[in-house]
This record gives structure tokens, C-alpha cells and sequence, in this order.
């Protein structure tokens, strides 16, 4: 823990919901469902991408959505803005994506089903989505000026896969000044050894707190900065 001008820093520091974004990563039918395009392009029938994938759909299902779920409740309980970052082309034929999509071979069409937000966790009103061709939302996106423009200071990030795209925004935001919290129950990825290493990785740039203590945090914070 270091000091400026006699002032305490600290990454381990409480929300506060008027200063807060909710950012949802790559929660959408292309990735995050066994019928998905990322699986169709990779010759795999539904049955067989569950079956190679199993730990990550299991989480995706059982352990992450419903998190991400008591999250968005919680956040727009308290006038937390929640905001979705899908792979989405800009075109039909994806020659907008980065480099490393062309070469992974990731294309969702834009405005295709691919490119839709889980119906589980869809967004509500005129929450904001994002559509994002880069690893990272703060590189193919204008969500810094929009965090700024909303008064964003802290941001929440969930959501797929944790040691790509979850990473990349994690080590952006800290970089752009944001104090990150990660729900680590409200992300997954391809294994359990992943996840935790990923986890261990970006320690260093987040604070790293379980759902059901974000959530009460949520429901005990002063609304400071409230809109």
C-alpha cells in the first residue's frame, strides 16, 4: 500500500453505486453456448462442443450467469449503470476485425443472433452494448469516454472467458485510472487451472471478491455520486 500527498491508496476500497459501472464481457450465444459460432466454425456439433467443453458450459450455467444475475439486480437496484461488450463485426464479412480475430478466425456478423447478449442476463432498457473486435473492450470501443462521460470511477467486469477478454479489460481499466473489482464466480473459462491462474495473474490490477459479498456490499453502500 503506498502513499501520495499524505493520501492512503488502496485498490481494496468499497464501491461506491454512483461512481460504479457493471460491465458485462462476451456474455452472448456465439461463446457462451454450446450452439454458438464459435463452435459451428470449429466443425463441432452442439453435443460435441458440451462434451469438450464441459467444465466451461457447466460454469457458464450453473456457477456465472446466475452470479452475474444477482449482480445486475443489485446494481440497478442502486442506479449502478450496467453496461455489455459482445464480438460483434461492424460488417458482414468481419474486414473491420483486429488481426489476431482474422487469424483465430472469429467473425459474429453484425446484428446477428451470434452477436446477441444471453437472453438469461439480456440487457434492459437503454443499458449500452458494445460491439468489440479485440481482446481487449478499451481497444476496439469508445467505453473510456463513455465511463467518463457517465462519471465512472470503479468498474465491476464478469463474464467470458477470464484469461482473454476478461484479463485484456482488467489490465486496460487499471492502466486508465478505474478501480476494478472482479466477482470471481461471475467468470469463467475453458478449466478450472485457467480460471485460477488468470485469476492469480491479474491480482495485482483488481480487487477480487466472491458475488454474494459484492452484492451486500451493493445493498450497504451510500448511493455518493448517485444520478
Amino acid at each position: 500500500m503506498n502513499t501520495t500527498t499524505g493520501q492512503l491508496l488502496s485498490r481494496n476500497v468499497p464501491v461506491e453505486p454512483g461512481k460504479t459501472a457493471l460491465l458485462l464481457v462476451d456474455v452472448q450465444n456465439f461463446s457462451a453456448r454450446p450452439d454458438g459460432g464459435e463452435y459451428a466454425d470449429q466443425g463441432l456439433s452442439p453435443e460435441q462442443a458440451y462434451e469438450k467443453h464441459k467444465h466451461f458450459f457447466d460454469a457458464v450455467d450453473h456457477v456465472a450467469i446466475p452470479n452475474i444475475k444477482a449482480l445486475q439486480a443489485a446494481c440497478r437496484e442502486r442506479g449502478v449503470e450496467v453496461l455489455y461488450t459482445v464480438i460483434e463485426s461492424l460488417t458482414q464479412d468481419g474486414r473491420d476485425r483486429s488481426l489476431d480475430y482474422k487469424i483465430t478466425g472469429f467473425n459474429v456478423p453484425r446484428g446477428s443472433w451470434g452477436a446477441k447478449v444471453l437472453d438469461e442476463v439480456a440487457p434492459q432498457g437503454d443499458e449500452i452494448v458494445l460491439p468489440k473486435s479485440s481482446s481487449s473492450v478499451f481497444i476496439s470501443t469508445n467505453i473510456h469516454y463513455l465511463l467518463g462521460n457517465l462519471g465512472v470511477k470503479y468498474l465491476i467486469i464478469v463474464g467470458f472467458v477470464t484469461d482473454q477478454c476478461i484479463s485484456s479489460a482488467v489490465r486496460d481499466a487499471c492502466d486508465l485510472g478505474y478501480l476494478v473489482t472482479v466477482p470471481v464466480d461471475a467468470c469463467a473459462t475453458y478449466t478450472a487451472e485457467r480460471h485460477e491462474q488468470s485469476l492469480t495473474h491479474i491480482k495485482g490490477y483488481c480487487r477480487q471478491v466472491t458475488t454474494a459479498a459484492l452484492v451486500e456490499e451493493l445493498k450497504r453502500a451510500s448511493p455518493s455520486g448517485g444520478r
